[in-house]
């Protein structure tokens, strides 16, 4: 299997690029490198690797390299909430009408069988109550990046496309952990830096519910509904997470002081999150067979041991960031 993935040079694509390749599929990757395109440097010379920079908006350029695949896992997107509000008509341009000329251009090449959309569990918005969100539960998205998210994910669900086209979209837990292009603007991994180098943790909102997951174990899923057989994925929605990780920001810190005793941390009440959920990762596990294989701790351990041996010398660099 031959397999594109846009957004390969990004926070998750550049770890699913090397898990591709390490189980010795043909991958291309496909950036327009907005932050760089470092995070491939390790795998740019694989044999069973091929790098295209382009933009998914520029149809005239996709539609050769989609003609060359199997299929597609869809990361390429102006990527959370603040990230889409410092500039909402780039936004829709990319999330929305970049996404669906992407979707449409993989349809007709008839080559492609699979398209995997890498959606959020933003979607979700707030919880009504203590009970946990499945796949069933209303979407309620209270930001431009998880309206545009829904916007996507219903079009690629509902729409009437060739019998063997098998689109699928994965509902990811908030991201955290270690990747070729390493992020500090994600909670886990923002806490974990602020801790790590002696700073007060300073906590808005204790309260709030959020699930977490690994990096790697978010790339995994994709690997995992690529081997899929096509009846258990076909136009299936998957929340990508475990519902023992489910955190609220409190519980994060208690977390990071048994790594660190002596960490300062501050609480600043705040009564009013737009989003606040605990989301339930049942039906991948029944349905898929998927399983996590790291935790929040084993996450912060990651980032901490990084950070003591000097891998990253200036983590507050705006180049580990989305906006």
């Amino acid at each position: 299997m031959k397999i594109a993935v846009t957004g390969a040079a990004g926070y998750i694509g550049s770890v699913l690029v090397r898990q591709l390749l390490s189980k010795g599929y043909q991958v291309v990757g496909v950036d327009c490198l907005m932050f760089g395109g470092e995070s491939l440097l390790g795998i740019y010379n694989e044999p069973n690797f091929k790098f295209i920079k382009a933009d998914i908006r520029d149809t005239d350029k996709m539609y050769p390299i989609l003609q060359e695949v199997d299929a597609v896992v869809h990361f390429a997107a102006i990527v959370g909430d603040p990230a889409c509000a410092k500039d909402p008509e780039l936004a829709k341009s990319i999330n929305w009408e970049g996404s669906k000329k992407l979707v449409e251009a993989a349809e007709k090449t008839k080559s492609v069988k699979r398209f995997i959309f890498a959606s959020t569990c933003s979607n979700y918005g707030k919880m009504e109550g203590d009970s946990y969100i499945t796949e069933e539960s209303p979407l309620n998205p209270i930001s431009l990046y998880a309206e545009l998210k829904v916007k996507f994910e219903q079009y690629l669900l509902n729409t009437a496309f060739r019998d063997d086209f098998c689109p699928t979209a994965l509902r990811f837990a908030t991201v955290y952990g270690v990747s070729p292009r390493i992020r500090f603007d994600l909670t886990v991994n923002e806490f974990t830096r602020d801790v790590a180098l002696g700073r007060e943790l300073l906590i808005f909102g204790e309260q709030f519910w959020r699930p977490y997951c690994h990096v790697e174990d978010l790339a995994g899923a994709c690997v995992r509904v690529l081997e899929a057989d096509a009846d258990k994925v076909c136009r299936n929605v998957f929340n990508v997470g475990d519902t023992r990780e489910n955190y609220q920001k409190k519980m994060l810190a208690e977390e990071l002081q048994k790594l660190i005793p002596e960490m300062k941390v501050k609480y600043v009440q705040k009564n009013e999150d737009p989003r606040d959920y605990r989301v339930a990762f049942e039906k991948i596990q029944r349905e898929l067979g998927f399983a996590i294989t790291k935790t929040v701790p084993d996450g912060m351990k990651e980032i901490i041991r990084i950070l003591k041996d000097g891998i990253i010398s200036d983590p507050d660099n705006q180049k580990y960031k989305n906006t």
